[in-house]
């Protein structure tokens, strides 16, 4: 999204005559979430200046700073954990993704499966984006990098998971971690589930993902 966030962290680039971050966060708060810690890095201040305690949100904000050294979203999740002794599942959701379900379904999902750690997924055949998930009522095998080649990806995961908390602080705390490399490991070793979307997710990742995601909320007010 160069060159827009060189001077606006990507979560208060305008969307629907907003910042994203008050759709993001009032999307959360109307599925009946009350705690969110943010974990923020580049221009992390400008964030904390417009949700401030997310009171205007009608939720409880605090945040997670990556400072001068980058941890990668592994690494930043772990932080926001170890930092505010979250305990438990975690709902984990990326700065720039908009989903459209039931997280309540997320959670039944999450219950009745029993592993550690949930991805959601949404049926994609490479249409929104390269596909990275196999997925046929359970996950198969999720890559980002799609490096099975006799896996079929016919999935693609939308930026919600739900991860226990135990299993976030046995992330590395000595270098730059990525999730997406964490959670491949983890669907190869059979400790990560699934929960398939049934609508699409967005996300303003790119300049036509913005676009979409804009066209998406005019038109449903």
């Amino acid at each position: 999204m160069l060159p827009q966030t060189e001077q606006l962290p990507k979560m208060l680039l305008s969307v629907a005559g907003e910042p994203f971050a008050a759709h993001q966060l009032r999307w959360l708060a109307a599925q009946g979430v009350r705690r969110v810690v943010l974990a923020i890095g580049h221009l992390g201040g400008m964030i904390e200046d417009y949700v401030s305690d997310g009171s205007a949100f009608a939720l409880d904000v605090a945040y997670s700073r990556d400072g001068d050294r980058h941890l990668g979203t592994g690494g930043a999740l772990r932080n926001a954990v170890t930092e505010h002794d979250l305990h438990g599942p975690v709902l984990t959701l990326y700065g720039d993704s908009y989903v459209t379900l039931d997280v309540r379904e997320v959670v039944r999902s999450y219950e009745r499966v029993g592993l550690p750690a949930l991805m959601v997924v949404y049926r994609n055949d490479d249409r929104l984006e390269p596909s990275n998930a196999s997925f046929d009522g359970r996950l198969v095998r999720y890559d980002k990098r799609r490096l099975a080649s006799e896996v079929t990806y016919d999935c693609i995961d939308d930026g919600l998971s739900i991860i226990h908390a135990e299993m976030i602080r046995r992330l590395p705390a000595d270098s730059p971690v990525d999730l997406a490399d964490e959670q491949s490991a983890w669907s190869r070793e059979g400790q990560l589930a699934g929960h398939e979307a049934q609508d699409r997710y967005y996300e303003i990742g790119s300049p036509n993902g913005l676009a979409e995601l804009d066209r998406h909320l005019r038109s449903s007010g």
